[in-house]
């Protein structure tokens, strides 16, 4: 099979709207938590979101446009825009036709859908939606106006999976490059559910941290007292390409996706495998796909949401796929800095472990004061710092709701 790469990056987050800006908050150990001021949240248990701070959309396109468009939408669209600018592509000098985008959402146009609902239930007499509800709405719309911006004729979807979309996303872009039927592919996933619903729903969940007195900390994957996941919201966009063709063209390449793999729990709607099954297997299986032995990874980012069911499960799936070589490796939830970005988790993960690869270093685990009898405390798992190591090979997990799990693999390029 045909080798790919990473030849573009893009990241608006919680830490940073640019990658560069992303970076320093890793390596900072820097919190993205602050009150929610998307809405007035004080009615809920939760008050507190790891929102975008200062996002401005006019930066990729002009206001008639952004209006068109839901927010998770236009994340993608400017996460889009700066990976572009990064790969260098120059878009006349390409095959359009085997050029495409594989995208991601976990909910898709929440806002939008949100906003349309309260209009209706607050009118009276005949009903009216606005024309741009369902194009705004729908999850595939990010990837078709990606495609329609940049001319990409190729492939065009997106995968839904909840908090495994954009892993998902990450892998079939692979795999349709990997067989032939593609040459660059644009890819990753955004979000933007902090909203009234989203906030209430996973609150009605007893998903979310109520950590209300001390959001900067609210997110403490590993911790003795977490008490739920923290929101994001957000984007990452990666360009994934054919290893020949970014050679040819002189591209800068960030690193080799080398292996993916998809499993299901199947074992309950919200909870995981309690023994971490399903995510022994996608460990397993993305290992075996790569060609590659359990010792030669280096780092592992883990889902590591700040659940108590979801932090366990994941350790004992690491010490079972790993072993003895478990204590040898670096483990970080970068979601203690960022907060739960859903959908768009794995995308931008996907980036800390690219620029932990580029840049030598361990993104921390931060928010981490009292250990966890559970939990082994021979693992490392990055406490509160960043760590310096020459990384080499790194894997991402994400696992959604309804038992779904991918894992991504990514290793520092060598021809």
């Amino acid at each position: 099979m045909r080798r790919v790469v990473i030849t573009g990056l893009g990241a608006v987050t919680p830490i940073g709207n640019t990658v560069s800006a992303f970076l320093e908050g890793l390596q900072a150990g820097t919190s993205g938590a602050c009150p929610i001021t998307h809405f007035d949240a004080s009615l809920f248990k939760t008050h507190f979101a790891c929102e975008l701070k200062d996002f401005d959309p006019e930066i990729s396109m002009d206001r008639k446009e952004a209006r068109r468009m839901d927010l998770f939408c236009q994340y993608a669209m400017v996460a889009v825009d700066e990976a572009i600018r990064n790969s260098g592509l120059d878009l006349e000098k390409i095959d359009k036709d085997r050029a495409g985008v594989i995208w991601a959402s976990g909910i898709g146009g929440l806002v939008s859908l949100e906003k349309e609902i309260e209009t209706f239930a607050q009118g009276s007499g005949t009903p009216r939606y606005s024309p741009f509800l369902i194009p705004r709405m729908i999850t595939d719309i990010a990837a078709g106006h990606i495609s329609i911006q940049y001319g990409f004729r190729g492939v065009n979807y997106a995968t839904v999976s909840a908090c495994a979309s954009s892993n998902h996303a990450m892998i079939n872009a692979m795999d349709y490059i990997r067989m032939g039927r593609a040459d660059i592919i644009i890819s990753g996933g955004s979000e933007a559910a902090v909203t009234h619903a989203g906030l209430g729903g996973f609150n009605s969940m007893k998903a979310l941290s109520e950590r209300n007195n001390d959001p900067l900390t609210a997110s403490r994957p590993f911790d003795r007292d977490r008490d739920g996941f923290v929101l994001g919201e957000g984007a990452g966009a990666l360009i994934l390409e054919e290893m020949e063709h970014a050679i040819k063209r002189g591209a800068t390449i960030y690193g080799e996706v080398c292996g993916g793999a998809m499993t299901a729990d199947a074992y309950h709607m919200t909870a995981p495998h309690p023994e971490g099954l399903g995510a022994t297997n996608v460990m397993k299986q993305t290992l075996q796909d790569a060609g590659l032995n359990r010792e030669d990874v280096d780092y592992v980012n883990v889902h590591g949401t700040s659940t108590p069911l979801g932090d366990i499960a994941e350790v004992k799936a690491i010490q079972k796929v790993f072993g003895d070589d478990a204590y040898k490796l670096n483990v970080s939830s970068t979601k203690s800095m960022t907060g739960h970005l859903l959908g768009a988790a794995g995308a931008v993960e996907a980036i800390a472990c690219l620029m932990a690869m580029k840049h030598g270093f361990i993104p921390p685990t931060i928010n981490h004061f009292t250990d966890d009898s559970e939990i082994d405390s021979r693992l490392n798992l990055t406490f509160n710092e960043a760590q310096p190591r020459k990384v080499r090979v790194t894997l991402s997990n994400t696992f959604g709701f309804g038992g779904h799990n991918a894992s991504v693999l990514f290793k520092q390029f060598e021809k």
